[in-house]
């Protein structure tokens, strides 16, 4: 049956499929990946794990072809990250493998990430404590399945007394920019990298 429904155990290949296709600023990554699970270890994975309920999926005919994964809160959720989840990736991808072999893989680039992750407290959380990450696949785009998924995921951050939400949209991904801010996002950080933007749920 297409549409949306939260998480089951039997989607996480299907959400890693797509968090590496969609993984280069809303395009195909796989030619970057020699290991086509590094992203969504750090990106997809993770999410279902911690806190189920706020990983949302949309499946059609073809299979899994979007979700939006969240926390209710970002400092929490880097603390059990830190704790239960990159201890075990850290002893399978060692530091070594966080080196560039300058053949325009990013594999080392996501090995640094899960080692030089840390806890990181942000006064932004104060307000915004919630975060989340949203990937389609292009049969799925322009059809108002990224609405309906953030929509969804508003709607439990706010059951749950969640003042607010936010993420960080890369400076590569202008479309991606102008979706959230149809959606009801504005920005309140820019750097090189990118935006950070916020969403009130009060």
């Amino acid at each position: 049956m297409s549409g949306l429904r939260t998480f089951e155990p039997f989607d996480l290949p299907g959400m890693y499929d797509v968090c590496l296709r969609t993984g280069d600023s809303g395009r195909d990554a796989t030619g970057l990946y020699t290991n086509p699970h590094l992203l969504g270890h750090v990106y997809a994975g993770p999410y279902p794990v911690a806190d189920p309920g706020l990983t949302i999926v949309h499946v059609d005919e073809l299979g899994l072809g979007g979700y939006v994964v969240g926390t209710a809160d970002t400092l929490a959720f880097e603390e059990w990250l830190e704790a239960a989840w990159w201890p075990a990736l850290r002893a399978q991808y060692p530091r070594s493998l966080a080196a560039d072999p300058r053949d325009g893989t990013q594999d080392w680039e996501r090995v640094a990430h899960l080692h030089d992750a840390r806890v990181t407290p942000d006064e932004l959380y104060e307000r915004y404590p919630a975060h989340l990450h949203v990937d389609l696949l292009p049969r799925c785009q322009g059809a108002g399945v990224g609405r309906r998924l953030i929509a969804e995921l508003v709607a439990r951050l706010e059951e749950r007394g969640v003042p607010g939400l936010h993420l960080g949209v890369g400076s590569g991904n202008p479309g991606a920019r102008a979706f959230y801010e149809r959606v009801g996002f504005t920005s309140v950080r820019d750097a090189d990298w990118g935006s950070t933007m916020v969403m009130d749920l009060r």
